[in-house]
């Protein structure tokens, strides 16, 4: 006799599980069915809608003569070496059995993609996509082909627009990015490794999503991968809310997370590139740090909110406005500075020559500085200037802290633009712990302005030798806070 579970197995097989439970006197309720899925978006009208302003975008540039590394032109002989063991020439790219270019021809250079944002031939993309490019060819979804010409790119914000001669083309709609959500369904178009007119779909990760750019960036699941950038992101309604522009990737390829530049920031950008093929941006004339949590409570914000003023730059506007390395910029006119990439990204977007106020905390308290904010131009690396040494003997360390301060010349204050302060000789025990190096300026202990050793010294003398200190110090140009901890 088998098992009695084999047996109720066996019979079922036979007459069906419900009838065998009967014939044993057991009740049996149907167990419940998973529900069907609902709801799920069908992208088909979204396609054909947005799928015609949705172009190709293929780049070229004229081959060079290859040259060696000293300039000059490579001959036969070298030329031919690299041919025969398939090594690239410098200068001159050349796959494993591929004829070199001859000097002057065209040669493919990368494909993207783009979209039409008016009937008259305007395309927006990114400028990665055309940067370089001596020749850009759009082809539209209907296979035609134009020769475009580059109106402006701007790498900042890795916007482009270049314009075909053409009338009459499909246009997309402009959707509002602050009605987007997280969570909700969207669809990218364009051309992955070439392949033009393809469609893949996701949802949105995040919204504002810092990556470090000029930008706040909108992140997504959607599949982008080389070919994408420049393209569409597309919601439910068949409105553009980006441009699709970068992934996150450790092979080079998608990974599951993947960044669009907000469709009005880049409405921005194209109006200005229209009409005068560059942006003008606004600029103050400093260099910006975060504020750590541990900066903020240590000297009173609170919260780690601002722009921390690392430098100010010599006669520019933050200067001129009264701005002081150290600083805390929170507010520009009525806007917040949360973070301290919100500050470039909000000084940009003011007029050059226009009036702003700067609300900065500074030593326990805040104060309105009006600045006139200047234009933005390639970056400047400033100099540093050199300090005067000061050849009076180091003082022995202070107290608890470990440092040894002499007052600064006059000399060095105008090198540093200081009207206060004191130089550092020597830094033992917790100040080396926390970074104090020797020629650092001690500007504030505690939110307290430093104005002599002598004065140092009586503040020094003053702490509460349980608690931590906080040093508001100059190294050359930049200022930083530093926190010194007691042994314990």
């Amino acid at each position: 006799m088998q098992p009695l579970s084999t047996s109720l197995v066996s019979a079922a097989g036979r007459y069906g599980f419900a009838a065998v439970a009967l014939s044993l006197g057991l009740f049996v309720t149907a167990a419940p069915q998973p529900a069907l899925a609902q709801g799920l978006p069908d992208f088909t009208e979204l396609v054909d809608k947005v799928g015609p302003a949705v172009v190709n975008i293929r780049t070229t540039e004229r081959a060079r003569a290859a040259r060696g590394p000293g300039g000059n032109e490579l001959d036969e002989d070298m030329l031919e070496f690299f041919r025969r063991f398939g090594i690239p020439a410098p200068g001159r790219p050349n796959p494993r059995g591929q004829q070199p270019p001859g000097d002057g021809d065209a040669q493919p250079r990368g494909v993207g993609s783009g979209f039409i944002l008016n009937a008259d031939g305007y395309v927006l993309t990114n400028a990665h996509v055309v940067d370089g490019a001596d020749e850009v060819i759009v082809t539209l979804a209907d296979k035609r082909e134009f020769k475009a010409k580059i109106i402006g790119a701007d790498k900042r914000s890795d916007v482009a627009l270049v314009r075909i001669d053409a009338s009459g083309l499909p246009t997309v709609r402009i959707g509002d990015v602050s009605k987007l959500k997280v969570g909700e369904w969207v669809i990218a178009i364009g051309s992955p490794f070439g392949l033009e007119s393809t469609v893949t779909a996701g949802i949105v990760s995040a919204k504002s999503r810092d990556t470090g750019e000029l930008l706040p960036l909108i992140q997504t699941d959607v599949a982008i991968n080389p070919g994408n950038s420049g393209g569409p992101l597309i919601n439910m309604r068949g409105e553009v809310v980006g441009i699709n522009s970068q992934i996150y990737s450790r092979s080079g390829g998608y990974q599951g997370i993947s960044f669009a530049i907000p469709i009005d920031e880049a409405a921005r950008v194209f109006e200005q590139l229209r009409a005068g093929g560059r942006v003008i941006r606004g600029r103050i004339g400093v260099v910006i740090d975060r504020v750590t949590r541990e900066v903020a409570e240590s000297i009173g914000l609170g919260k780690p909110v601002g722009a921390l003023v690392r430098t100010v730059e010599a006669g520019g506007p933050a200067e001129k406005a009264g701005v002081e390395a150290g600083d805390i910029i929170t507010k520009v006119d009525a806007r917040n500075v949360e973070s301290n990439v919100d500050l470039p990204r909000i000084i940009g977007g003011i007029k050059p020559g226009s009036k702003a106020n700067l609300q900065v905390y500074r030593r326990g308290g805040y104060r309105d500085l009006p600045v006139v904010v200047a234009e933005l131009e390639p970056e400047k690396v400033a100099a540093k200037r050199p300090t005067e040494r000061d050849s009076a003997k180091p003082a022995a360390p202070v107290g608890t802290l470990g440092l040894g301060v002499t007052d600064l010349t006059d000399a060095q204050k105008r090198d540093l633009k200081l009207k206060n302060g004191v130089r550092v000789e020597t830094a033992e025990g917790v100040a080396a712990r926390a970074g104090v190096k020797e020629g650092d300026v001690i500007v504030t202990i505690d939110n307290v302005e430093v104005t002599s050793v002598k004065q140092f010294e009586a503040a020094v003398a003053k702490l509460d030798k349980t608690k931590p200190v906080t040093l508001l110090v100059r190294q050359g140009e930049v200022a930083k806070f530093l926190i010194l901890r007691p042994a314990r």
